[in-house]
């Protein structure tokens, strides 16, 4: 079994962004050789998330509002923000996921019909990482 490690790294302009990272996960997967195993696919850091879904800037605008309904940046009295004032950003992540594993079928992510990995980050304007790490034969 061969096994292969990558790290992205993210630095957005935005406090929240989302970002399609699917062409750097497969790239990832092209140079690591492997043609049948697992692609593991996670954030590095805890206010940040990677997970699959629609590429649709519809559907990416609809998860931001709803995120921002259920942990409001405004909000005081998160306890967290003791010298800091991410605690939205925890529960945001929290909400959204770590990580996300996509088997590898043929040297290729082995999606359903529009499935896509993004990046979330939610407390943004600082270098992040993500890591992907690529399982198999």
């Amino acid at each position: 079994m061969k096994n292969y490690r990558k790290e992205l790294t993210m630095n957005t302009r935005q406090r929240y962004q989302l970002i399609r990272i699917t062409d750097q996960v497969q790239q990832a997967l092209a140079d690591s050789g492997i043609q049948e195993g697992l692609c593991l696919v996670n954030s590095m850091h805890i206010t940040s998330s990677v997970f699959i879904n629609d590429n649709e800037s519809g559907l990416h605008a609809d998860f931001l509002e709803w995120l921002e309904k259920l942990a409001p940046y405004s909000r005081s009295g998160y306890r967290h923000n003791v010298g800091e004032d991410n605690g939205d950003a925890h529960l945001k992540r929290q909400i959204m996921g770590r990580e996300v594993v996509v088997a590898v079928s043929g040297g290729q992510l082995d999606f359903g019909p529009w499935e896509q990995i993004f990046y979330g980050e939610f407390d943004g304007c600082r270098s992040k990482r993500i890591l992907i790490k690529i399982i198999g034969e």
